[in-house]
């Protein structure tokens, strides 16, 4: 017995199968392939009539989509993902969003705060916030915590983690965060079986999945890209979307919404028109409240002479090698806006 793809066994096929007429493929080879096959034709047929994927949180996160959604520590990715989880429940859109999906079941994966953090966020002078029954929270069992990254204990994870998907009904899981899925998601090796394991579960269970995840240090006079992402190639690679929480510099109390990655939508909350929002707390309720849409470059630190030079003699460089303004704004990780201005000041655009 010869062993297919992944070691399955394959079966010998006794005499010529014909073809399925309806969708051109060979049904007992569909059976044991991990694959399917039609014609484009075919695959257009099979969705043309469906609905396009509803928002769940502006053009941010759409039905069926797994979105990451990442920031720096400290700057409010688990305040966000509750109130979005808890708008989603509600079916209720968040004041300054649009949210066209019914609501739903969610499941929130909290594998950050206690039970006593997350009370006091939502408690007040009037009481504790009233959450929607159809939105779920699920912590860690102490009686249990997986310790490394062995096989068998990311197995375990993934098979509990399906058992209250499935037990929950939820349609909508919001995982805070992955880090602790996988201690290092820093590496391919890391984050692909992670990556995998939330692809596997999305299709499976029709759900549609916020990923939380934490960058690395960075430099806050740049903007923010997918490249400030933990194991950034990796995880962008396989998620759907993904948009980033950035800190304002001109007001500490503000925060800014970002558009990473997007395959729903167009991207429309880029470099000029960021998200403005500050972290409030409204009678016993912590969350975003939308202010207006913005630049980044207003918000971004102010470089310093140093970096600035080191910049600035780094474009000069790739200038000299031939780079369009394209691939110099991608090393450095800023913006078109800024390469163009540095050439123009120069006089250097008469090659780009």
């Amino acid at each position: 017995m010869n062993k297919g793809l992944l070691g399955t066994p394959t079966q010998k096929r006794k005499g010529k199968q014909k073809p399925n007429q309806k969708n051109g493929t060979d049904p007992a080879k569909n059976t044991q392939s991990v694959f399917i096959t039609k014609t484009a034709n075919q695959w257009i047929e099979q969705v043309k009539d469906l609905p396009p994927p509803k928002q769940l949180f502006s053009e941010l996160w759409h039905e069926d989509e797994l979105c990451i959604l990442f920031s720096d520590t400290n700057l409010g990715k688990t305040i966000l993902a509750v109130q979005i989880g808890d708008s989603i429940a509600r079916g209720k859109p968040i004041k300054g969003f649009d949210m066209q999906a019914e609501k739903t079941k969610v499941l929130y994966f909290d594998l950050e705060l206690s039970t006593k953090q997350f009370e006091s966020r939502y408690k007040g002078l009037e009481g504790h916030y009233n959450f929607s029954e159809n939105f779920q929270r699920t912590e860690i069992n102490t009686d249990y915590i997986p310790q490394g990254d062995s096989p068998d204990q990311s197995e375990k994870i993934n098979k509990d983690m399906e058992a209250e998907i499935e037990t929950s009904g939820a349609k909508v899981v919001i995982v805070d965060n992955i880090t602790w899925l996988r201690s290092n998601n820093e590496t391919a090796k890391d984050a692909l079986p992670l990556m995998k394991a939330l692809k596997t579960l999305k299709h499976k269970h029709n759900l549609s999945i916020l990923a939380l995840a934490h960058t690395p240090k960075r430099n806050e006079s740049l903007e923010l890209s997918k490249n400030d992402l933990a194991g950034s190639r990796m995880l962008m690679n396989f998620c759907d979307s993904s948009f980033a929480i950035g800190q304002s510099n001109l007001d500490e109390g503000k925060r800014y919404l970002k558009q990473i990655k997007e395959r729903s939508t167009y991207k429309i909350y880029g470099f000029d028109n960021i998200i403005l929002c500050e972290v409030v707390k409204e009678n016993n309720f912590l969350g975003f409240k939308y202010e207006k849409l913005d630049s980044e470059g207003l918000h971004l630190k102010k470089a310093s002479e140093e970096d600035t030079e080191e910049r600035s003699n780094r474009i000069k460089e790739m200038y000299d090698q031939g780079k369009n303004p394209t691939e110099m704004a991608k090393e450095l990780n800023v913006s078109r806006v800024t390469i163009y201005n540095y050439l123009k000041k120069n006089d250097l655009t008469k090659k780009v």
